[in-house]
């Protein structure tokens, strides 16, 4: 389906890609993976054609429809339902034409085609997909105006899912999805009946959906085959053999030389140290895979406190007099590890912004412990840092009486070593403005930390530094996320928002994960 031919591509003079290759088989389901910046979305701009390779070929079988969701977000007078069907134009054309075509002849070829490509159960299929991610039927039918960007990008999703091209190109699909919608979209990629490639950083997903993966890593691409897991595995394994193999080349290398620099020139031992020198000279490097320079979150030690930290009692939060949760009694304490459940739009956010005092109760008391500093990262922090600013100068005022070694210490801490801390936020990555982020919200040595979908601009290697992080964290962990992984190794207790409250989930993420999908289900 894919071929990827000794692909070379530049930018600016600098190469993404030398002499890459990969083959991907029809009907194969494949991860490509690699660190931010590495060249994985200009990979699918190559395969759609956006840009041209300088040296090798990116080709896709002939006739094959390639399509990956419109970075546009779209809008208008459409609803949800109108748009995922207007996106298969063929059957958007035969449905049109099936209402205004007068001739016999042609109207039997339109209604033919129409049985063909299952045209009569569009609008079930259509809806299915948008209710498995997450639009109940009066939001189907809404304009998608009505809407926020992150849930018309569902739409786009949802689009492209109903088109079923044959070869489906998903960049980090589930960046503005929920813990739910991104359950049902790993059982519905898995299913996908035609081959896939998805971009993620995602590993649970990537384990449910993949049998291979790619990584992408000094310009070139490595194919392992297997689930996510079974690639880490490999790529250590073989890291492992490489190393001792070159230890051991090693040692070979010095115990000749030894002999050569103590034997060269006398003359009863000439020969053989002229055998040895030959030896040397037949020693071929080897050759060790090498990983990129890891980062290391760590958040800052908070001023211990005495328990609880918060307490609510009979709170209720909303906006203006709209009422979103009430009825909460809930009490964090230091050290708590909380993770929070429940679909998008039931309240998670709002109870994240109670927590940090950025909303106030409607009704109740919410009591904060003395002293207490609150740590809270959300989205839309990274999308309103200062561009022409650095790393230094927004944190800089945060840590008032610091010295300079001490601010870019702080700063190291999260990756902004040495020049990396001078640059201007407009030109770093989206993960490096979120590990910003992370600098920022930790500055004043927070007890509790509220961290609302962290992960979306983070790769695979950030996440397993963030995980380190939050478990040598002394103190509270609030966390909201759809990254199962990120939860299963994080959290120790689960709160369940739905039904405009709060309350302890009686399970574990495997029981919530059947609670999901058997409601999908019966939706």
């Amino acid at each position: 389906m894919l071929h990827v031919e000794n692909l070379t591509y530049r930018v600016a003079g600098l190469s993404l890609f030398e002499g890459a290759q990969a083959h991907l088989p029809k009907g194969h389901h494949a991860g490509l993976v690699g660190r931010n910046g590495t060249g994985k979305s200009t990979l699918f701009r190559l395969i759609l054609g956006e840009v041209h390779s300088d040296e090798g070929a990116v080709t896709v079988q002939k006739g094959a429809k390639v399509a990956q969701v419109a970075q546009e977000v779209p809008g208008g007078s459409q609803t949800p339902l109108e748009f995922v069907i207007a996106a298969d134009t063929e059957l958007h054309k035969l449905l049109i034409a099936a209402e205004t075509t007068t001739d016999p002849m042609l109207i039997a070829d339109i209604y033919e085609r129409m049985e063909a490509i299952d045209a009569y159960s569009a609008n079930a299929r259509a809806a299915k997909i948008l209710v498995g991610l997450g639009f109940n039927e009066e939001e189907q039918n809404r304009s998608l105006d009505s809407f926020s960007g992150g849930w018309r990008m569902r739409v786009a999703l949802a689009a492209i899912l109903f088109q079923q091209p044959d070869l489906l190109l998903l960049d980090e699909p589930t960046n503005h999805l929920d813990f739910e919608s991104t359950a049902w979209l790993e059982g519905y990629l898995k299913n996908y009946p035609h081959t896939l490639l998805i971009i993620s950083h995602d590993r649970h997903l990537l384990n449910g959906v993949v049998d291979q993966i790619y990584h992408l890593s000094h310009k070139k691409l490595t194919l392992y085959s297997g689930n996510y897991d079974f690639y880490e595995r490999t790529r250590r394994a073989q890291m492992a053999i490489q190393q001792a193999a070159l230890v051991k080349q090693k040692v070979q290398r010095d115990h000749l030389q030894q002999f050569v620099d103590r034997f060269r020139y006398k003359a009863s031992k000439a020969k053989q140290a002229q055998s040895r020198i030959k030896m040397l000279e037949k020693f071929k490097p080897i050759s060790v895979m090498k990983d990129d320079p890891p980062v290391n979150l760590t958040f800052p030690e908070p001023e211990n406190l005495s328990p609880p930290l918060i307490t609510l009692d009979k709170v209720s939060v909303g906006y203006g007099d709209k009422v979103i949760l009430r009825g909460l009694n809930q009490q964090i304490d230091p050290n708590d590890r909380i993770g929070l459940l429940g679909a998008n739009g039931n309240g998670k956010s709002t109870f994240a912004k109670l927590l940090s005092e950025i909303l106030p109760p409607m009704s109740g008391e919410i009591r904060h412990s003395n002293k207490l500093r609150v740590g809270y990262f959300h989205q839309h922090q990274i999308e309103s840092l200062q561009l022409e600013e650095t790393a230094f100068q927004h944190i800089e005022p945060l840590m008032k009486g610091a010295r300079i070694d001490q601010i870019r210490a702080r700063l190291g801490r999260f990756g902004f070593v040495k020049q990396k801390a001078d640059v201007p936020v407009a030109k770093l990555s989206g993960g490096e403005k979120a590990r910003l982020n992370f600098a920022l919200i930790s500055a004043t040595k927070p007890q509790i930390l509220i961290l609302d979908e962290p992960t979306n601009h983070l790769d695979v290697d950030a996440r397993d530094s963030l995980i380190m992080a939050i478990n040598d964290f002394p103190g509270a962990i609030i966390l909201i996320t759809h990254d199962w992984h990120l939860l299963d190794h994080t959290v120790d207790r689960l709160w369940l928002v739905d039904n405009k409250t709060v309350a302890p989930f009686d399970g574990d993420l495997s029981d919530y994960r059947r609670l999901v999908m058997e409601s999908i289900r019966k939706a």
